[in-house]
C-alpha cells in the first residue's frame, strides 16, 4: 500500500510539472510586476518555501562579477535555501539558480538522488544555493538542513501557501525560523477579499460576492487539478493573525486580465518578526 501511495505521489508530482511549465509562464506575466516591488527587500540568509522553478530569482539584487557576468549580489544575499517538495521541478530550479550565479547543492538527507549534481564553486564569492526536499507543515518533520540554516534573515513564499496542508502551522514555523526582526516576504493568490477590505488597493469593480462563491464552488475540483492548490484561502489574514509579528504590511489587488485572474486575486507584502523573540 505504501508503495502504491509512493508511485501515485510521484505520478502526481510529474503531472504537476507538466502543468506548471505552461501555467507558471502565465502566472509570471501577471505577477512579476509585484515581485519586482518586493524582491529587493530579500537579503541575508534566505529560506524560499516552495520556489518551483524559481524564475523570480532574476529580481533579487544582482551585481556585475569580474568576468562581466550578471549574478546575485553576495553582499546582499549570503545564502539561499530552496525548500521544494516536488523533485520533478529540480532541473529547472537548478538551472535558474545557476543562471543567476548561485553555487547549487542538494541536501543529501532529503534528496540522496542529488549526489553528484552539486556544482563546484568556480568563484570564491559565489552564493550557496541548497535545494532541500520537504515542507514546513509539521514542526517535527522540518528537514534538518532547514533547521541548520536558521535563523533566517528572510523567508519567502510565492504562490506556495495555497498548497501547504496546514497554512497556520506553516506560518507559525516561518516565524520560529526567522531571526528577531527578520522579514517574511510573500505574494499569494487568495479568496476574493470582502467588499470594503482596507487592504484592497485595486478593485476594478469586480463582483466580489459572485467570484468568491465561484471560488468556493470550484475549489474541490481545483485542488485535484492543481496538485493540492486551494483557491479559497484568506492567506493575507492568516499571516496577519499569526502571533510573533511586530508588523504585517500587505495589500490586495483584484486583477481582471482574464477569467483566471478573477478567481486568483492577490495579497502581497512583508511581515516583520518582533525583535525580542
Amino acid at each position: 500500500e505504501k508503495q502504491k501511495e509512493g508511485i501515485g505521489a510521484r505520478v502526481a508530482d510529474w503531472l504537476f510539472k507538466k502543468l506548471w511549465i505552461w501555467e507558471s509562464c502565465r502566472n509570471d506575466a501577471k505577477v512579476d510586476m509585484y515581485r519586482k516591488m518586493l524582491w529587493p527587500e530579500i537579503s541575508g540568509r534566505v529560506l524560499d518555501l516552495g520556489p518551483g522553478f524559481a524564475k523570480s530569482l532574476e529580481f533579487l539584487c544582482h551585481t556585475t562579477a569580474n568576468d562581466s557576468s550578471y549574478v546575485v549580489d553576495p553582499a546582499v544575499i549570503r545564502s539561499y535555501t530552496a525548500l521544494e517538495p516536488n523533485p520533478f521541478l529540480y532541473d529547472k530550479l537548478h538551472k535558474n539558480a545557476e543562471d543567476n550565479g548561485f553555487c547549487v547543492s542538494y541536501d543529501q538527507l532529503t534528496y540522496p538522488e542529488g549526489a553528484g549534481l552539486d556544482m563546484e564553486s568556480t568563484k570564491d564569492d559565489m552564493v550557496p544555493f541548497n535545494i532541500v526536499r520537504g515542507t514546513l507543515d509539521d514542526e517535527s518533520k522540518i528537514p534538518q538542513a532547514v533547521l541548520d540554516g536558521a535563523p533566517y534573515d528572510t523567508v519567502l513564499t510565492s504562490f506556495s501557501m495555497c498548497t501547504v496542508k496546514d497554512p497556520e502551522a506553516t506560518v507559525k514555523n516561518i516565524v520560529s525560523l526567522l531571526k528577531p526582526g527578520g522579514k517574511y516576504v510573500f505574494i499569494e493568490h487568495v479568496l476574493q477579499p470582502d467588499v470594503g477590505d482596507p487592504h484592497v488597493i485595486e478593485d476594478n469593480n469586480v463582483n466580489v460576492k459572485f467570484w468568491a462563491r465561484f471560488q468556493m464552488f470550484i475549489n474541490p475540483l481545483w485542488k485535484i487539478i492543481g496538485h493540492g492548490c486551494h483557491i479559497n484561502r484568506r492567506t493575507g489574514n492568516i499571516i496577519a493573525n499569526a502571533s510573533g509579528w511586530a508588523s504585517v504590511d500587505y495589500t490586495s489587488v483584484r486583477p481582471v486580465i482574464d477569467l483566471q485572474s478573477r478567481i486568483m486575486p492577490l495579497s502581497f507584502g512583508i511581515a516583520k518578526k518582533e525583535k525580542g523573540q
